[in-house]
């Protein structure tokens, strides 16, 4: 009878300790089987708190300094060029806008787990078109009238950027970077915390858009500054032999890298303070197109996910295509419909 009632004062005092490192912020772990009392979760569930804390065994807890409170998911579409000023066929073999198609709806499949995980977070994506046919855009329509999200779609009439952009482009390129430059207007203009720019071939994992989100907080707080993130894992980012860090995310693991395509994710006041370089990519092409953000890498830092959140739909031999150590073929099978 002692033992029974030592074991019940036991329990007791355990369970008023919870009480009181709940209160406090504290967060205690039981070893013994794997789990956090005070958060009442697995090890190996998401410990992290949105906006509050991140939280990574064995390492501890990090405090959040920045809190996402609004997320701008803006995709540019172009459902009538293959691959921009080039006769290559991408991997799959299919037509320009299905892969439109499926990166669009593996785009929502993820914002949409991140609503459901994220209460506090506005979500909004947006579609802003250059030269799709018009049954492209009723599909890209259908589409997101399927999802649980604001959606919205803007057809750009290329004819307001013929005095803005240089003459002497190629069709493809002229629309590309006034689909780029009219997104730079969306992001400066409309209210917005963290807005991710995102070309119309990317095939997302459907954990993508909630790593991004919880690394985003973890990484600013880290680096007490403004960040970049890109959600592929760029083959070519292998061909060079120059030094790095590694740094633990949610779930994944993220490198700082210097150079990207153009589909990232960052803060809002981050365009603002460099727009006027990132909008000499939607005036004036140089090679490479991307310089203005790799100058900007120099002072702010940009990480890439290993392993890749996001897959580039380039041609098999790209190395600015697909991401090593993916199941691809699982993944663009995923989005069919």
């Amino acid at each position: 009878m002692k033992k029974i009632e030592n074991t019940k004062k036991t329990n007791v005092f355990k369970k008023i300790f919870i009480k009181i490192c709940r209160i406090i912020g504290f967060e205690i772990i039981d070893q013994s089987n794997f789990s956090s009392p005070t958060l009442g979760k697995e090890l190996n569930d998401t410990l992290s708190i949105q906006g509050k804390k991140s939280i990574t065994i064995p390492l501890g807890q990090i405090n959040i300094k920045r809190k996402v409170q609004s997320l701008k998911i803006i995709v540019r579409t172009c459902t009538s060029e293959l691959i921009m000023d080039q006769n290559k066929r991408r991997i799959f073999n299919s037509e320009k806008n299905e892969y439109t198609f499926r990166t669009l709806r593996s785009l929502i499949k993820a914002t949409q787990k991140a609503k459901e995980k994220f209460k506090e977070i506005n979500f909004e994506l947006i579609v802003t078109d250059t030269n799709s046919p018009e049954e492209d855009l009723k599909i890209i329509e259908e589409i997101l009238k399927e999802s649980q999200i604001n959606t919205k779609v803007i057809s750009i009439n290329l004819n307001e950027y013929k005095d803005k952009i240089k003459d002497g482009y190629s069709k493809a390129k002229f629309s590309n970077m006034a689909n780029f430059y009219n997104s730079l207007l969306i992001a400066k203009n409309e209210e917005a915390d963290l807005i991710y720019f995102v070309e119309d071939d990317y095939l997302h994992s459907i954990n993508s858009i909630v790593e991004m989100i919880f690394s985003y907080e973890k990484f600013y707080s880290l680096f007490s500054q403004d960040i970049i993130l890109l959600p592929s894992d760029y083959p070519y980012l292998y061909t060079k032999d120059e030094d790095t860090k590694v740094y633990l995310g949610e779930k994944n693991h993220w490198r700082l890298v210097s150079e990207s395509l153009v589909t990232f994710m960052t803060n809002k006041k981050l365009i603002e303070k460099y727009f006027s370089e990132l909008e000499k990519m939607g005036l004036e092409w140089t090679d490479p197109w991307e310089k203005p953000l790799h100058n900007i890498y120099k002072s702010h830092p940009c990480l890439s996910p290993i392993p890749s959140l996001a897959v580039h739909c380039a041609n098999i031999n790209s190395i600015f295509g697909v991401s090593p150590f993916i199941n691809l073929k699982k993944l663009w099978n995923d989005n069919e419909n």
